[in-house]
Parts: structure tokens; sequence; C-alpha cells
């Protein structure tokens, strides 16, 4: 929304023609921001930190019924966020499918901030579909099951969205500060889930987290990890612990690949040295080859696991 913004990327006629990509896209509303910019202190969750700034950028002045009221990190101007005018501007960005405005709260919310919070989320959600139902563009609206690792409000939810004309179900919210506390949520909410609908996990896309939740019935993730680790010269092997590029033991692995036996254009093409030695010199082409690899290494992780599925081997 900031930059260049969604008026900006309309006209360049959406984000597949901008970005050169036609493969679908999905677009997130805004609710992870309200948790990750909220100025509380620092507390463990499985989806980040929730971080406390030490001046006035980039954080959340109030949450109302209305909307949210943030500062812009970059200017400072105060912007007015509503689940009508999210639901815009995902449409100006041209997503395929796009996610309603709605409020993650830490672990550690109070009880009746949860309730509080899910019930206001269900309101805003249901708003957010009434403005998307009013011109579709062949776009689907997802709708974000919330609860926290409560399994009572996890079903309040669920039974609620369920009754809403939703072209999907994401499952959203706080999924506690483990994986184990992750798989519970997932667990209990798998055997309720619609089969007539797409599945999709939110914020949640690391190697070891796939391989568990796929067999909840996720069909879809997203997550900003790969690309995360990747840029920090952390690279995914199959199988294997990852690889630590920073570490001096890789300085003088002159003609092995990142990855043996790896088909990614960075494998076939440097050496473990050699992005060492770009990590170790801070060069910005050593984050660009790491989330290369990594976003590789997902592609047919995935592709793997289609087959399976395909298969009845998963």
């Amino acid at each position: 929304m900031l930059h260049p913004g969604a008026d900006v990327v309309k006209q360049a006629g959406g984000l597949h023609r901008w970005m050169n990509y036609d493969q679908p896209i999905i677009t997130d509303s805004g609710g992870f921001q309200i948790f990750s910019m909220s100025n509380t202190l620092p507390q463990k969750e499985l989806k980040g930190s929730v971080v406390k700034y030490s001046d006035d950028r980039a954080k959340v002045l109030s949450v109302k019924e209305e909307g949210v009221t943030f500062i812009s990190y970059r200017d400072g101007k105060h912007i007015h966020l509503t689940p009508e005018s999210s639901v815009h501007a995902q449409k100006d960005l041209g997503a395929d499918i796009i996610i309603p405005l709605d409020i993650l709260l830490p672990q550690h919310a109070t009880p009746k901030k949860r309730i509080e919070a899910l019930h206001r989320t269900h309101r805003w959600e249901a708003r957010s579909l009434r403005e998307h139902i009013k011109n579709p563009k062949n776009q689907a609206m997802y709708a974000v099951i919330h609860g926290g690792t409560d399994e009572q409000l996890r079903e309040l939810s669920l039974k609620y969205l369920c009754s809403l004309p939703f072209s999907g179900i994401a499952i959203g919210g706080s999924l506690g500060s483990t994986k184990t506390e992750m798989n519970q949520v997932l667990s209990f909410m798998s055997p309720r889930l619609p089969p007539n609908l797409p599945i999709h996990l939110l914020g949640i896309g690391d190697p070891e987290s796939i391989d568990s939740v796929v067999r909840f019935g996720i069909d879809t993730l997203d997550s900003a990890f790969p690309t995360r680790l990747g840029r920090h010269g952390t690279i995914f092997v199959d199988g294997g612990v990852n690889l630590i590029l920073k570490r001096s033991e890789y300085k003088r692995d002159f003609d092995k690949p990142l990855v043996p036996g790896c088909t990614c254009p960075v494998c076939k093409t440097y050496s473990r040295g050699y992005v060492h030695h770009l990590l170790k010199a801070q060069e910005p082409l050593a984050k660009t080859l790491g989330s290369i690899h990594n976003l590789h290494f997902m592609f047919e992780k995935m592709r793997v696991i289609r087959e399976m599925i395909l298969n009845d081997d998963l």
C-alpha cells in the first residue's frame, strides 16, 4: 500500500503484468501488521515476534470497529485501513486470491481480548465479503479462521465463517509458539474443515512444518521464511542439515556447488566458496542467490508432495 501504491500497480496492469508472472498470486490484508507493529513487549510466536518500536515510526495507533490506523514507516503519515479499503487495494493489485482484514493477537492475549478480537474479525470479514461480492473481478476471497490455540474459539470461528459464501478457507491467527502447538491446532481443525473448499495455511512455510501440515489437509501455504533465510546465507538441503554458508569452513570450497545434485541455476553456476565470499563481503548478490536456491528447493518439495498425493502415497 505504501510503495509504490496499489494505484500505481493498477496502472501498470496489475501484479501479473507488472511482475511478468503468470502464476497464481495471493495478497494479504494488513491484519498481520496489526500484530507485528503493535507496541507491546516482544513475545515468542511461531509466525514471528511482536516488535516494540523505540520511536513513533511504523506502528499501530488504534484498532477500532471501523478499522485500523497506522503510522507509515516511510513518511510518518497516518494511514487508515478498513475492511473495505483493504479489499479495494487488493482488487487494484489484481491478485487471484485476496484475504479479508483480520486481527491477529499474540498468544499471550487475555481470554477477554481474544474473544473480542475474534468477534470483531468476524464482523470485518463479513464486511469484506460484502464489498468483494459487489465486484468479484474473477478473484477469490478466503475466510480466515481465528481462535489461537483455543479449540472452542477455533470451532466457533470455523462454523460462523463457513456459513458465509467464501471461496476458500485460510487458517490464520496465532498458532502458538511451537510446532507441537501448531500441529495440535491443525489436528483439531482437520476433520472439521469443509471438504469442498481449498485450505490455505497463513504464514507457515518452513520445510519441516510442510511435511506435517499437508497431512492435515493443507493445500497451499505462504511464508517469507525461505527467502529470509536465503538472504542471510542459510541454504536448504533435502533430507539433511541446512548449510550456514557464512561459516569459515566453506571459505575454500572452490569446486563444490551449494548443494550437490541440485538443479537450480545457483548450484549449477556458483561454488560454496564464492557465495561464502559474497556473504562475508555483504554483497547484495549473495541475498539473491540464496533466495533463488531456497525457492527452487521449495518448488521441488511441493512438486514431490503433489505427486505423492496423486499416487495416494500421502
